[in-house]
């Protein structure tokens, strides 16, 4: 399998990275955690100008109907700054389930950025994300949507992912394409996740480059480097395997579900495991509130279950060989 990213991907995630790093997301992920939602919304019609909630939408509703290169390139960078809100579910996976249905219409203000959409889809996605800031909650029953009603809110570890437990109201319609959408849903998380890895594995080197120890910058001690460089080995074997993975969504391969769940294996992994090291790293300083690694730290580790454990991932990669 041979690809190459063009000069206009690149720039399209070099203009995202830029513009959410001077969004101050930090800011932002605190105040969404305390049920302020007002920056996180403004910051959603930001990035809507920048087109990233019209990607995976049809033509037809205003989308960009994106090659899914595209929507892994955004969601890496939406998850380098650790965007808060329900993305992967209002612009991955709810436009592929509306799509040439009778509520196909709702799309339009999902591409457009003015309204946000999340959803639950059990036992895989037992919980919605974010549904007291979204406009549109729905529950996906089997190949059946149906208006969402919160019953209760369920504890995340990362208090900028608010999970609600949801009852079936009104049927909507019958669902679209269930599977291309769950695993376009997995795709999206898979490389939010990396870039989150990414982003911890920055911050931890750029710390072991500023801490001193015994006279010396901390990054100078071969234990310290070998951790460092451990964790980037294991988030550049994983990337190949992510965007392998969206051709085969692109393609609708047969090997599809099995290269996204080998993908989502991965870049879990090699996420979790950077988190690990920046955490170590740091040292006690990493698991204070006041520090901003702890923001990415818990995003991380909330996202290890998000859109299919790694149990139920390797589970289908061993069934398709």
């Amino acid at each position: 399998m041979r690809f190459t990213i063009s000069s206009e991907q690149r720039e399209f995630a070099a203009s995202l990275r830029r513009q959410l790093g001077a969004a101050d997301t930090p800011s932002v992920i605190r105040a969404w955690s305390a049920g302020d939602f007002a920056p996180g919304r403004k910051l959603w019609t930001q990035l809507a100008d920048a087109g990233v909630p019209a990607l995976a939408a049809p033509e037809l509703h205003g989308g960009f109907g994106a090659h899914p290169i595209d929507l892994v390139l955004a969601f890496v960078e939406l998850g380098r700054a650790a965007v808060p809100g329900p993305y992967v579910e209002s612009v991955a996976v709810l436009p592929t389930l509306l799509a040439g249905t009778s509520q196909a219409r709702r799309i339009d203000a999902l591409a457009s950025g003015e309204q946000v959409a999340t959803l639950a889809a059990p036992p895989g996605v037992p919980y919605a994300v974010d549904a007291a800031a979204s406009d549109i909650v729905v529950l996906l029953d089997g190949t059946d949507l149906y208006e969402a009603i919160t019953v209760g809110e369920v504890a995340s570890v990362d208090r900028a992912r608010k999970l609600a437990e949801v009852t079936a109201g009104d049927r909507l319609c019958m669902a679209g394409d269930v599977e291309r959408a769950f695993d376009l849903g997995a795709l999206a998380a898979s490389a939010q996740i990396l870039g989150a890895g990414q982003a911890v594995l920055d911050t931890a080197t750029e710390y072991a480059k500023a801490r001193v120890q015994f006279g010396k910058p901390i990054g100078s001690f071969q234990a310290v480097k070998h951790q460092l460089a451990d964790a980037l080995v294991g988030l550049e074997l994983a990337r190949p395997l992510l965007f392998g993975a969206a051709l085969a969504v692109a393609d609708d391969s047969a090997d599809r579900a099995r290269d996204v769940s080998a993908a989502k294996v991965a870049c879990v992994d090699a996420a979790y495991r950077a988190s690990r090291v920046a955490l170590q790293v740091h040292g006690a300083i990493g698991y204070t509130s006041e520090c901003d690694l702890a923001l990415w730290l818990t995003k991380i580790r909330a996202l290890r279950s998000a859109w299919g454990t790694q149990a139920e991932h390797r589970a289908r990669v061993l069934a398709a060989l």
